[in-house]
């Protein structure tokens, strides 16, 4: 049995459509006749019923050799389906049962790739951004030279500008309302915990316009300066001039 490892990633078109399985799953079938029930239904593209085969393998089989794989199979057919819940709830299983497998690596990414699938509009709540992130940093930490490492690093920079880009947006709602002190708490968060971030500069920019507006020349110039120092050609930068 070979294991078909190959996610969808973010801008690509799933095509899934759920089907049900040719055989009903029962605990007197074989677990080579679900295996194949199972792949042949991940082959027609019918994502849904596939999983339901790889669920019942491992249920079925708990103690067999190929329950981790199904596991797995199972967590991959349930992404392939947009089923993210269901995607996470099985590969929290296989952490589970299965903490020491060769595939952590890759259910670690596919965890964090369910997240990621969900993230929505910077205006709103990043909770799956942090989420997605938190997985990916994982995986790096844990799994450096896994073939998934690379690909979690970009998402990384990904999320972090995006979070960093909500936190902005706060910021600008704030200083619109004249919040300043919100606003500057905002602004100080971006530029202590995002520095890697595209929103750094504009960050230190906003604080010279939050402390300018309530009267605090000496802490503007503070941060005017940071930005001159860090970010000599940014934009940002010479919007002070």
């Amino acid at each position: 049995m070979k294991k078909i490892y190959a996610l969808v990633l973010v801008g690509a078109v799933l095509g899934a459509c759920a089907g049900t399985s040719d055989s009903t799953p029962s605990a007197d079938r074989p677990l080579a006749d679900i295996y194949d029930a199972a792949y042949a239904q991940l082959n027609k593209g019918r994502y849904g019923a596939a999983a339901t085969d790889f669920l019942a393998a491992e249920s079925q089989y708990p103690s067999s050799p190929w329950a981790a794989d199904a596991l797995v199979m199972a967590a991959y057919a349930q992404y392939l389906d947009g089923d993210f819940a269901g995607a996470i709830l099985s590969a929290d299983r296989f952490m589970r049962f299965h903490p020491g497998h060769r595939d952590v690596p890759y259910i670690l990414y596919l965890r964090g790739m369910c997240y990621y699938r969900q993230v929505s509009d910077v205006r709103r709540e990043p909770g799956m951004s942090v989420h997605a992130l938190q997985q990916f940093e994982q995986l790096v930490q844990r799994f450096p030279k896994s073939e998934y490492a690379q690909n979690a690093k970009n998402k990384i920079n990904i999320l972090k500008n995006y979070i960093a880009g909500k936190v902005m947006y706060s910021a600008r709602a704030d200083m619109a309302a004249q919040n300043w002190p919100s606003a500057i708490s905002h602004l100080q968060s971006v530029v202590t915990g995002a520095q890697d971030t595209v929103m750094t500069a504009e960050a230190m920019y906003r604080l010279t316009e939050c402390y300018t507006a309530i009267g605090l020349p000496d802490q503007a110039a503070g941060y005017a300066d940071m930005l001159r120092l860090n970010f000599p050609d940014n934009e940002w930068t010479k919007k002070l001039n």
